[in-house]
């Protein structure tokens, strides 16, 4: 459920800086948390004028360094233009376009902080290569022919050139110094990242070079292409590249000729894309009379988190590359070009309707298949009037519509104790009797008195026992009333508090399914949310709005003068806001804390301190370790996202495993 954001330039500022550990965290060392800075470039350009085309290239590196940029890529052929046809055959701008490239060499010679790639002709013994240079301030690192020569109805490649398939020569002498070009492919090592490269056509084959790019270890594939325009074309690439960056879990920087290439019979848009990982980070301005450039940041450590935990993703030995290890300068810089989003778990506006409505779906059907195998016609949902009772409860009238069951046959309970409110009490009334489900009033103060007397405790006491013995009396409520009448006790606690262990063990953590297990507490308020706005109208939407203004609390403490929550989950364990994303980033991508640190600054900025961030996950990580003993015997429940904690599938971890390192790495 992750935000897929178009961004062309996302200016994030950091407006603090603090005066603890964490001080130089906030400096944007952007390398040191698994970052690296990419961009693609379409240059303006003309037919076979190397001159003008290189010195627009310089223009842009120049602009890229400014911009902090690290690797760079430039279209195919851009140091010659694309469009060239026949002239390719002339010695003249075949040594033009080598003389072109040892300019831009001796350009470089001074700027140790971004790596270039730009495409040329280059003639290798009896045969032409279209070919990609990446260049440094090291000199030509290597060249990478193309493989897939185009021969289609508008494309004539193999006119020109062959495939890089045909290469039997492994090294290129130019002015006395030798080049490697590898048929295979190339992986260029760098301390921030690896890459890869490929050409235009190479992508649109049933098997990218790519694929076994990323497979020998290349996190970044980039994509030097001259790819003419057609009607509806530009969103299928686009389709392709996000398919491709998904595929080989890897960023995919993409970048088209454009401007001043010949129209003869074509036009090119000078198209630029980056992904990662099947989500569109950067998408440049096509058509465009200037230079354009997009920019991201790569996010390194999540991609190799996300290789790592895929057990397929392994080196093809049977297809083997060159490696070539760069230099390339660390970075410091003012803002991010990326958006971190704090929500990971709440999908995007755009794609809202079509998640929600997935999340809610998976969550019936869930349910509808654990009444038809039971054979249950009957549950039973304790109803608090919070956010999580309600969500159950929606998706058991939900259920119950489609198999056909009458909604009588859905129990809502109420156990109204110490800290019910008079407000909680009537939302969960009317919720029950709105939607024509069997209300059932069970109080529980007066049982409870009885149970301390019998453990001889003082209600006075307002501890973890008084607390704990009202969610274990609600239990065993709901669990003997669905003895009498033959029905399924669904269970109501989130993927938050199995996080937390903010449940109360063999209580409100023990259920007969678990129908919100794998929804985190952003993402309940969002389902709600969307389930009244769009499929109830009325009283009952009137309802939800009114349990969506509640705020969080098993209001287990008695409530203050007024006959308000005094007991409000966020004061005590944090902003779930914060917690959702912490998990997020821990069950995700493995993220160490440090790290999380730095991205919550960037997600949450203005919202919250550094000091806050690192306080409230400090607990989180607290509560984690400690409260596992509870999710290794959590009941069963529908995984309805990418991270979920059941110990049957997602999340197998020690009950007595120790959180030492982790909070040691926050103390220092």
């Amino acid at each position: 459920m992750n935000d897929v954001a178009i961004i062309l330039r996302c200016t994030v500022t950091i407006s603090y800086l603090c005066d603890n550990n964490f001080t130089n965290l906030f400096a944007m060392d952007i390398n040191r948390f698994g970052f690296i800075r990419v961009a693609a470039a379409s240059p303006k350009v003309k037919v076979a004028d190397c001159d003008y085309n290189v010195s627009e290239i310089k223009s842009m590196i120049n602009e890229a360094i400014r911009d902090h940029v690290q690797i760079l890529c430039f279209p195919e052929l851009c140091i010659t233009s694309s469009t060239c046809a026949d002239l390719f055959f002339q010695t003249t701008l075949q040594k033009k376009a080598i003389s072109s490239l040892m300019n831009l060499t001796d350009f470089m010679r001074d700027k140790s902080s971004i790596i270039v790639i730009v495409g040329l002709p280059l003639q290798v013994k009896n045969s032409l290569y279209n070919v990609a240079a990446v260049i440094s301030d090291e000199g030509v690192l290597g060249f990478v022919p193309k493989i897939f020569i185009s021969n289609s109805d508008r494309f004539y490649g193999e006119r020109w050139f062959v495939s890089g398939e045909m290469l039997t020569d492994f090294i290129v002498e130019i002015n006395g110094e030798n080049i490697p070009i590898a048929p295979g492919g190339t992986i260029f090592q760098t301390p921030f990242g690896n890459f890869g490269v490929e050409i235009c056509e190479d992508l649109w084959m049933p098997i990218p070079p790519s694929s076994y790019l990323a497979m020998q270890g290349a996190d970044i594939i980039f994509n030097l292409s001259a790819s003419s325009e057609l009607v509806g074309k530009n969103n299928y690439l686009k389709s392709l590249i996000l398919q491709q960056s998904g595929r080989c879990l890897s960023a995919y920087v993409y970048s088209s000729a454009g401007n001043g290439e010949s129209t003869t019979d074509l036009v090119f848009s000078g198209a630029c894309f980056i992904a990662e990982n099947a989500t569109m980070l950067a998408e440049g301005k096509r058509f465009s009379l200037e230079n354009e450039m997009i920019v991201a940041d790569i996010d390194i450590d999540a991609l190799r988190n996300e290789r790592i935990k895929n057990s397929n993703y392994f080196i093809q030995k049977e297809k083997s590359c060159n490696e070539i290890i760069c230099h390339v300068g660390p970075i410091s810089v003012p803002f991010m070009y990326r958006e971190i989003n704090p929500h990971p778990f709440i999908p995007s506006k755009s794609f809202e309707n079509e998640n929600l409505s997935e999340v809610f779906n998976i969550q019936v059907h869930g349910l509808i298949k654990r009444l038809q195998h039971t054979g249950i016609r009957k549950v039973v949902i304790g109803v608090s009037g919070g956010l999580d009772s309600t969500l159950a409860f929606l998706v058991a009238t939900k259920s119950f519509d489609i198999l056909g069951i009458p909604r009588e046959n859905i129990y809502g309970i109420t156990m109204a104790g110490f800290g019910t409110t008079e407000k909680t009490y009537k939302n969960a009334v009317m919720l029950i009797q709105s939607v024509g489900a069997t209300l059932k009033e069970i109080p529980i103060v007066d049982s409870v008195k009885q149970h301390f007397k019998d453990i001889e405790f003082d209600e006075k006491d307002h501890s973890v026992t008084f607390e704990n013995a009202q969610a274990r009396e609600r239990t065993q409520i709901l669990m003997d009333y669905a003895n009498k009448i033959g029905g399924l006790v669904v269970g109501t606690s989130t993927l938050s508090e199995l996080a937390l262990g903010w449940t109360t063990y063999n209580g409100d953590h023990m259920s007969m399914y678990s129908i919100n297990a794998g929804v985190p507490k952003t993402l309940v308020k969002s389902l709600v949310r969307w389930i009244a706005e769009t499929q109830m109208e009325g009283f009952i939407r009137e309802i939800l709005n009114n349990i969506l203004a509640t705020p969080f609390s098993p209001e287990l403490l008695p409530a203050d003068e007024k006959g308000e929550i005094i007991q409000k989950t966020e004061d005590v364990v944090g902003p779930y806001e914060l917690h959702d994303f912490f998990l997020y980033r821990m069950f995700r991508y493995g993220d160490d804390p440090k790290r999380i640190v730095f991205l919550a600054g960037q997600a949450f900025k203005n919202k919250y301190s550094t000091e806050e961030i690192v306080k409230w996950l400090k607990v989180f990580y607290k509560r984690f370790f400690s409260q596992q003993f509870k999710r290794s015997c959590m009941p069963d429940g529908p995984k309805v996202g990418s991270v979920n904690l059941s110990p049957r599938s997602d999340w197998r971890m020690p009950s007595d495993a120790e959180v030492k390192i982790w909070l040691e790495q926050l103390e220092n």
